[in-house]
Order: C-alpha cells, then sequence, then structure tokens
C-alpha cells in the first residue's frame, strides 16, 4: 500500500513537471500535435445530484467520442484552485470535412485574380488613417466554392491542421456539442450542451483565444491574432485607426465582423452630421445677442414691466417677464432658423446613411463569402430548445423528413400570454411617465416658493428658474425609472421568449429584438414624446385651467418656448445612458475578472494555463450583440428623432461611438471569452427598424419645428402682423402674451397675496382681452399659426419624404463593380467545377463503362459550352 502511494505521488509529481514544460499559452492537447478547439469545464461537486451529473458527463462525452471527437481531461489537481475539471476537444479532420460539407462552408479553390479597385487618389492623404496591410488583410483573396468530401483534390489544402482555421474549428464543434445527446429522463430524449449548462453539469463550455492579448505566444506556430487585435485595434490610442474588418471576421467570425462594419460607418457618417449641427449651433451662440425676443425679454422697459400670472395655484405669486431672461437667450440657441435647416438636413442625412450602408453591406457581402449565404440554411437548423421541448412531429416540406412541432393551439396560448405581458410593461412604463408629470406638477409650487424665499440662491435666480429645477430634478429622477425598468424588462422579455419556443435562432433573436426594441422605445423616448407635444399644449388660461386627474394643475412652457426643456431632457437621458452604458461595458467586466484572478496571481504562471485562463473570462453570451445593437439603435433614434431641438446630438454620438468602438473591441479582446463563431450577411431585423425610425424622424421633427419651437409664430408675426418696417420683430412678445382681468380669477387660482396691486396679469396665447366681447376667446392670429403649423407639417414632410425616395432611387443597393466581380467569380467558379468533373470523367473513360462514362462526357462538356456561352 505504501509503495502504490508513493507510486501514485510520483505520477502527479511527474505530471507536474510535464506541465510545467508546456507553455501556459499552449493550445494544444499534451502531445503538442491536436490543436484543442473547444474546452468544457465542470466541478466535482459531491451534492444530491451528484450521481446524476456524473453519469450524464459520461454519456454525453462518450457520444461525443462516438461522433469522431477525441477528448482529453484536465483533473482537477492540475487546475489552480484545485476544484475544475478541464476536458479539452480536439476535431480530427475526418470530423471537420464532414461538418464543413453540412454547414455548407465555403473553402478556396483558386486564388483571386480580379484586379483591385483602382487607388483613390487621397489615399496618401488618408495614410495616418491606414493600418499595416498584413493586419487588414491577413490572408489572400480567394475564389471559394461550398466544400465538398468527394471534391477534396480541387480545394487548396496544403497542410490538413490549418486548412480550416479556428473560428469555423469552434464552429463545427459548437454544432456537434448542442446537438449531442446525453440520455433520457423522464421519458424524453435530452440532449445539447446548452441544457447540460443550464442544469449545472457543466460549468462552462468555450473555444480558446490563440495567445495572451498583451504578448505575443511562445508557440511559433501560433497566429497570435489576438495579440494583433489588441495592438492595433482594441486600445483607446489607436482611435483615429480604421478597423481591420477582415482579422475581426476571420478570429470571430461574420456576425461580430458585421456588427464592427456596421458601427464603424455610422460613426463615420456621424461625422458629416455633426458638423452640421456644430455649424447651426455656432449660428445660434453668434446671433444671440441679435434676438430681438430674449432682447424683449431682458430689457426692464419692457419684459420689466410685463406682469406674468401665477404659474401654479394659490401658492405662486406674480412674477415679471424679464426674471426669464437667461434661460430666453439660451432657447436661441436651439430655436432659430438653422433647427429648420437641420431638421431638413437630418431627414435627408438618414437616408443618405440607410443607402451607403446597404452599398458597403453588398461590398462586405461579396469580400467575406456570404454571397449565396441565405438565412433559409439557419432556418433548416432548428433550436436545441425546440427539439427538446416539442413531442410532436410532422414532415417539413422543404427535407421531407419528419421533425419536431409546436400545435396552433399551444402557439396561440404562448402568444397571448407574451402579448398579455408585453402590454402590461409598456403600461407600467406609461403609468410611471405619467408619475414624473405628476411629480412635476406637484414639486413646481415648491421650488417656487423655495427660491423666492432662499437668499443663498437669489445669486443664480436668474439662470435656474423654477421650470428649469422642476425640468433638471424630473429629466434624472425619469432617468433613474428608465434604468430600473429597463433593467427588470430584460429578464422578463427573455423569459417571454423562451416561453413561446422560437424554433429557430433566427426566430429567437428576431422575436426578442422587437418585444425589447418596443419597451426601449417607449421607455426612453415617453418623456421626450411628452416635452415636445403634450407640455404646455393643453394648459387652459388663467380662471378656466386644464387639470390632470381634477387635482394638478397642467404645466405651462417657458414665455421663451418649450424647446429648451427638450433639449434638458434629451442631453440628460442620451448623455446618462451614453456614460452608463460605458461604465456597464467596460468597469463592470474589468473588476469581476480582476476578483475571479486574484487567485491565480499568487500561483507561478507556467501552472496557470491557456484554457484556466480564458475561463476567468467573462462570457460573451448569445445576445451579447443583441445589446450592443440594441444600445446603438435607442441612440440612433435620440439623433433623429428630436435632432430639430439639439443640434449638439450627433456630436454627441460622435464622441460616444468613437470611445464605443475602442471599448467593445477592448472588451471583447482582452475580458471576454472567445465567442463561437457565427454567420450573418446583413444586421437583420435591425435594417427594418431603422428604415421605420428614418421615417418617423420626419414627422416628429416636422412637429417639433412646428409646434413646440416659435418658428412658426414668429415668422406670422413677421409676414402678416408686424407694425414696424426697421425692425420686423420688435413688439413680437407682446404680442403673442394675452392680458386676464386678475379679479376674475376664481378662489382655487387666486394667489394668497398680491402685494404689487396689480390689476391685469399676462399669459401665453392668443386670446382676446377681458374688455372684448368675445373675453378670452381665441383670435383670428390664433388660427392664421395654427394654420401655418399644419401648413408648414404638410409640406415639409412632403419636400423631405419627396427628396428622400428620389436619393434612395438614385443610389443602387449594389455597387456596380461589385456586380461585376459576383458575375465573374460565379462563372470562373463553375469552370473550376465543370473542367475538375470533366478530369474525373476522363479517368472514368480510361477505366470502364465506356458507354455510360462517354455519354457523361458529352453532356458535361456541353454545359460548359453552355456556361461560356452566357
Amino acid at each position: 500500500q505504501q509503495s502504490g502511494r508513493r507510486y501514485n505521488l510520483f505520477l502527479k509529481q511527474r505530471l507536474r513537471i510535464h506541465k510545467r514544460h508546456q507553455s501556459k499559452d499552449s493550445v494544444f492537447f499534451r502531445d503538442g500535435v491536436r490543436r484543442i478547439d473547444f474546452v468544457l469545464s465542470y466541478v466535482d461537486d459531491l451534492n444530491k445530484e451528484w450521481e446524476k451529473k456524473l453519469e450524464r458527463r459520461k454519456e454525453f462525452e462518450s457520444n461525443l467520442q462516438k461522433a469522431g471527437l477525441e477528448l482529453e481531461t484536465e483533473d482537477k489537481k492540475e487546475s489552480e484552485d484545485g476544484k475544475i475539471y478541464f476536458v479539452k476537444i480536439h476535431a480530427p479532420w475526418e470530423v471537420l470535412i464532414t461538418y464543413a460539407e453540412v454547414l455548407n462552408i465555403k473553402v478556396p479553390i483558386k486564388e483571386n485574380d480580379i484586379p483591385s479597385m483602382v487607388e483613390n487618389p487621397l489615399d496618401c492623404m488618408l495614410a495616418p488613417l491606414r493600418l499595416p496591410e498584413k493586419v487588414m488583410h491577413p490572408e489572400p483573396d480567394y475564389f471559394t466554392a461550398p466544400f465538398s468530401k468527394d471534391k477534396q483534390e480541387l480545394y487548396l489544402i496544403s497542410d490538413e491542421s490549418t486548412f480550416f482555421s479556428p473560428s469555423m474549428r469552434n464552429r463545427i464543434v459548437n454544432y456537434i456539442l448542442t446537438r449531442c445527446p446525453y440520455g433520457t429522463e423522464e421519458g424524453k430524449k435530452k440532449f445539447g450542451i446548452k441544457r447540460l449548462l443550464n442544469n449545472g453539469t457543466y460549468s462552462a463550455a468555450y473555444p480558446l483565444h490563440d495567445c495572451q492579448y498583451w504578448k505575443k505566444a511562445n508557440d511559433p506556430n501560433c497566429d497570435n491574432e489576438r495579440y494583433t487585435l489588441y495592438m492595433e485595434w482594441a486600445r483607446f490610442l489607436r482611435f483615429y485607426k480604421e478597423q481591420p474588418l477582415d482579422l475581426i471576421r476571420k478570429y470571430y467570425g461574420e456576425k461580430i465582423g458585421i456588427y464592427f462594419a456596421w458601427l464603424g460607418f455610422y460613426t463615420e457618417m456621424l461625422f458629416l452630421a455633426a458638423v452640421v449641427g456644430l455649424i447651426c449651433f455656432l449660428y445660434g451662440l453668434f446671433t444671440m445677442d441679435e434676438n430681438m425676443s430674449s432682447k424683449e425679454i431682458c430689457d426692464p422697459a419692457i419684459g420689466g414691466e410685463i406682469i406674468m400670472c401665477p404659474l401654479c395655484d394659490r401658492e405662486c405669486d406674480y412674477w415679471r417677464l424679464n426674471t426669464t431672461c437667461e434661460s430666453s437667450q439660451y432657447s436661441h440657441l436651439f430655436d432659430n432658423v438653422a433647427t429648420l435647416f437641420f431638421a431638413i438636413f437630418m431627414g435627408i442625412w438618414v437616408t443618405l446613411f440607410l443607402e451607403f450602408w446597404k452599398r458597403r453591406q453588398a461590398r462586405l457581402k461579396y469580400e467575406w463569402d456570404l454571397v449565396d449565404f441565405e438565412e433559409e440554411q439557419q432556418q433548416l437548423q432548428l433550436r436545441p430548445e425546440y427539439e427538446a421541448k416539442c413531442t410532436m412531429k410532422k414532415k417539413n416540406p422543404v427535407t421531407q423528413e419528419m421533425e419536431p412541432y409546436l400545435p396552433l393551439t399551444s402557439q396561440a396560448v404562448r402568444f397571448c400570454i407574451s402579448g398579455t405581458t408585453v402590454l402590461f410593461w409598456v403600461s407600467l412604463i406609461i403609468a410611471s411617465m405619467i408619475a414624473v408629470i405628476v411629480y412635476r406638477l406637484a414639486v413646481y409650487a415648491a421650488f417656487a416658493s423655495l427660491m423666492e424665499n432662499t437668499q443663498t440662491l437669489e445669486p443664480i435666480s436668474g439662470l435656474l428658474t423654477p421650470q428649469l429645477a422642476t425640468s433638471v430634478t424630473a429629466s434624472c429622477l425619469n432617468f433613474v425609472i428608465i434604468m430600473i425598468l429597463n433593467f427588470l424588462y430584460e429578464r422578463i422579455a427573455i423569459w417571454i421568449t423562451d416561453m413561446e419556443i422560437p424554433r429557430t435562432h433566427m426566430e429567437y433573436e428576431n422575436r426578442l429584438t422587437m418585444k425589447m426594441f418596443l419597451f426601449q422605445f417607449v421607455n426612453y423616448y415617453s418623456s421626450c414624446f411628452y416635452v415636445a407635444f403634450f407640455k404646455g399644449k393643453f394648459v387652459g388660461y388663467p380662471g378656466a385651467y386644464t387639470y390632470m386627474f381634477n387635482r394638478w394643475r397642467n404645466e405651462e412652457c417657458d414665455p421663451a418656448g418649450c424647446l429648451i426643456e427638450l433639449t434638458t431632457q434629451l442631453t440628460i437621458v442620451m448623455a446618462g445612458k451614453q456614460i452608463w452604458g460605458n461604465i456597464q461595458e467596460a468597469i463592470v467586466p474589468w473588476i469581476c475578472n480582476w476578483w475571479g484572478r486574484r487567485k491565480a496571481r499568487n500561483n507561478p504562471e507556467n501552472l496557470y494555463s491557456r484554457w484556466e485562463q480564458d475561463h476567468d473570462l467573462q462570457t460573451f453570451g448569445a445576445l451579447g450583440l443583441f445589446y450592443e445593437y440594441l444600445e446603438m439603435v435607442i441612440q440612433f433614434g435620440f439623433i433623429t428623432l428630436f435632432v430639430a431641438s439639439f443640434p449638439l446630438a450627433p456630436l454627441l454620438a460622435l464622441m460616444n461611438n468613437i470611445l464605443e468602438i475602442r471599448v467593445d473591441s477592448w472588451k471583447l479582446t482582452t475580458q471576454y471569452r472567445r465567442p463561437v463563431a457565427a454567420k450573418a450577411h446583413s444586421i437583420g431585423v435591425w435594417q427594418e427598424i431603422l428604415n421605420g425610425m428614418a421615417i418617423l424622424s420626419v414627422v416628429t421633427n416636422a412637429f417639433i419645428v412646428a409646434f413646440t419651437s416659435d418658428m412658426i409664430p414668429r415668422l406670422v408675426y413677421y409676414y402678416a402682423y408686424s407694425e414696424s418696417e426697421d425692425s420686423p420683430m420688435s413688439g413680437y412678445i407682446n404680442n403673442s402674451l394675452s392680458v386676464f382681468l386678475i379679479s376674475d380669477f376664481p378662489d382655487r387660482n387666486k394667489p394668497k397675496m398680491n402685494p404689487g396691486s396689480f390689476v391685469i396679469c399676462r399669459y401665453r396665447d392668443y386670446r382676446y382681452p377681458p374688455d372684448h366681447e368675445r373675453k378670452y376667446l381665441h383670435t383670428m392670429q390664433f388660427w392664421h399659426i395654427l394654420a401655418a403649423k399644419l401648413a408648414f407639417i404638410i409640406i415639409m414632410e412632403h419636400v423631405v419624404f419627396i427628396v428622400k425616395f428620389f436619393v434612395a432611387w438614385m443610389i443602387p443597393d449594389v455597387p456596380a463593380d461589385v456586380k461585376a466581380k459576383i458575375k465573374r467569380e460565379k462563372y470562373l467558379t463553375q469552370k473550376i467545377l465543370h473542367e475538375y468533373e470533366l478530369e474525373k470523367l476522363k479517368e472514368k473513360l480510361c477505366q470502364g463503362d465506356k458507354l455510360t462514362s462517354e455519354k457523361e462526357f458529352i453532356a458535361t462538356e456541353g454545359r460548359m459550352e453552355l456556361s461560356r456561352a452566357m
């Protein structure tokens, strides 16, 4: 027994010595030849489920080996914490070629001989923004064809171990893992790594990064792509450089590559919008002193003599118009003639962005071999969860095979529950928005009283008016509510979508996308819609105010208009979301990884293996990209739907996106495990959402210019009611304020005190004075302004839509040179395949059945001639 113990100790020590010699960056089995394509980890905890989990693992791993995969297990004694087992998986050549054919993976057949694009004369100027050629194009361009086991000699296979890239290999292994059975429980066949992860049989499943991100691997066979991505892409100091999209696609797969291509293109297009927006803002800044409205408000002889009606019942006092001097001056920054120009410009910009993105996407589809990739290929691949939960089967009309399906009655019940839940949560958001409105109405009187009676606030009383204080605090409160509801609804949306049991991965993502976007749309934009289109529009007039729930008096706009409040709301929500998003994306994963690696830092580096290093990183889940897209699409809404109120929104978005690209690349390269590679030829359902928002943005901006800004009333006054030829806008403020006789106040509205013994007060509206026969009814000027607003909306919408559709028609979705290259590649690929078949038939002729072979030879040669003619 003692000699046995010594022998075990000797084996353990020998294994440790062997591990010390093995590089910590090794991505190979112990033999140093077979590459690790995937890693599974588990903790052997001795609880009541222990035996069941052990049985599942044995069955699962046995079935993996039957599928042709090779496994190698690292004992828990060899892990840095002494608790975790690691199962390393290698896919041999035979498995790779089998599933490459199943997954329709395209592989090289000939180097591309189509000449590259003509050099741009501006390339020398753009040289500082370029990356080295080897980084931008890590491998030669090839003509490709779907892999077939029967035609292996047709493909450019120089080395079987490197023919399939690591991302292709991990995609193939993941396909097997998600479909491999592990036994029968409760009379149902169970399968798939996802289910085993959910029930705790395995703790993690992930492909390996090829090296550490901060230095190259010792292994000369390693491509060190992670290190290259970190040095050339993921560092913030490289923010001005182009993105190595081909290398991103090669390392992470097309789905992640297309996201970064879209984000980079969106950021480039934002540059133009940001420049124009900044010019419009500067125009407002430089013309601030020339603004007649703010001059009259600030003038002690005009604004100082105008007594305004109280802004709340009983508690608020009469106030002088010139107390809003500073806010009226700042309002001019965003409410000027340039606002109209910028709203029209952004309506055209969004069309250019979407049309040019289609062209960029078409070029990427060609360059990344996605031209023939159709989503139908994915449609045929059922979700393992769908296969597991649906016990009934029917014949698939496409494959003619029996497959599981969900009965119509079950679908209807699930959709009803789903729809009711979504409706409830949307109602909850609207209820929370109403609660914020009630807060605004309830605290306004408190702010007015506080600012009047507090001496310390007197120096800033001109800038910080009760309206502004209420708006800022309400916006901050609204932002906090938005983030809380957002956190809760994310989990609800995933639960609802899981309950619906979507058939394919694409269906799952599309359903979740629509639910999350609908919720986020209402959540983020409802407060902005309230300020833009409802606040100050249903106030009534002194003596006949309108009340919410017959208790709280509706809010009034500032005498200079509601646009400055919309700008405040937009800035707080948009900037707050971007700051919070970057904290969540960068700092939280970094802290989690730092905490997870605290033990490993105490161990010798050469005992901390590559699979253990990656195990301690965060998981980039299947919905990782979904949240990135959602964040950017919500931002897109802010800079398009409400941009007429805040021309600096594109500039804020541009600065955020420059940071966002580097934060996303940094966290993906350094803080997350390597995601499983996935294919995608477009941004999917997000394209339709962006198109919808582009159309809606024209309508919202037209309404903002017409009803929220003061532009139309000013223009009507300028052309129809101005009395001075030398200064057409003088007298506008007096004209825009109606007169109310204080003695007409009912007791409910009348202020407690009137120390100035005022007889009349003014309010923002177009109504007849108290001595007129049509006392307090709307004047003709009100109806003229309303007609002008409606006419403006119709004209602006039609002009912008006509220009949008004309631009969309003028710009083809696929560039002419890409069309030509696609045709050329198809022709050459067909020619190569036909010549190969011809050679095979010649060999067949030499060997046997001459009559049949001669007929096949003639038919194949005829097909080649026909292909050449076409």
